[in-house]
């Protein structure tokens, strides 16, 4: 997390811990209608983590099936979840955003809640945000579907828009639609929110000054449930927040350097 602390020379108001061993996590999963694979997510979840300390946090966003019932039965056997729930479907970013706020740890992991990406990646992925020798301003590590296992159609639509967000944000992803990110909570906190924001957390980032790596992911066939976008309404919907993220780019107005400064110590030569 950022320091705080007062020094006779200016420090830096972000300073991110890198004590890999000891730091414990938030795993926020966004769920509608998964009752299929709650619970077995859930678990995988638990057994990636054994060893460390953490939490699961499930955002149910006003599941129609069982998908609350199944995350109840759970929690039975994994203390460490918790579940969150929405009166109203309000979305997967909307679900991530109420996780992160309702997180009680520094760091935090997401992952979609439809068990395609494999919870065995998250100590690889958090270890590499949580390296000694990351960089100072290192934010978030984004994984990145290598090979994904989706149906023709959603993979070309993927790659298109993927290659047009890419182009016109230059934010260095070639997969943000991939669920399994780490970040500090902090970082998350200072972004602007509005709907689909998790498919533009890089750009996001960035434009905050934070630096955002990415790492190759493994990806997992939908073993139950449906998708929630169509290919055409997804089209839609990124056009009209591509043009809003290009717009808060071209607002946002940097200080360089954030720093507390010590009273009473002349800061003339500075």
């Amino acid at each position: 997390m950022a320091s705080f602390a007062s020094s006779p020379s200016p420090a830096p108001l972000y300073r991110f811990s890198r004590d890999r061993g000891a730091r414990p996590v938030s795993v926020v999963v966004p769920m509608h209608d998964e009752a299929g694979g709650a619970a077995a997510l859930v678990a995988e979840i638990a057994a990636a983590l054994a060893g460390r300390e953490f939490e699961i946090i499930a955002v149910d966003d006003c599941s129609r099936d069982g998908t609350l019932a199944a995350l109840a039965k759970a929690g039975k056997s994994i203390p460490q979840l918790r579940i969150v729930r929405h009166g109203a479907n309000a979305g997967q970013s909307r679900a991530i955003r109420t996780g992160v706020f309702a997180a009680r740890t520094a760091i935090i992991v997401t992952l979609d809640g439809d068990g395609q990406n494999d919870p065995a990646d998250i100590p690889v992925v958090l270890s590499r945000l949580l390296r000694e020798d990351a960089p100072p301003l290192l934010a978030m590590v984004a994984g990145e579907r290598r090979v994904r296992l989706d149906a023709a159609s959603k993979r070309t639509a993927s790659r298109l828009a993927n290659a047009v967000r890419r182009r016109v944000l230059d934010d260095g992803a070639a997969d943000t639609g991939c669920g399994l990110k780490v970040f500090y909570r902090e970082a998350f906190l200072r972004l602007p929110y509005f709907d689909h924001l998790h498919r533009y957390l890089p750009a996001l980032m960035r434009r905050e000054g934070f630096e955002v790596e990415f790492m190759p992911v493994g990806h997992r066939p939908r073993a139950h449930g449906r998708s929630k976008y169509t290919n055409l309404g997804r089209l839609r919907a990124a056009l009209r927040d591509l043009a809003g993220v290009v717009w808060l780019k071209a607002r946002a107005r940097s200080p360089a350097t954030i720093s507390e400064l010590e009273p009473g110590v002349d800061y003339d030569t500075m």
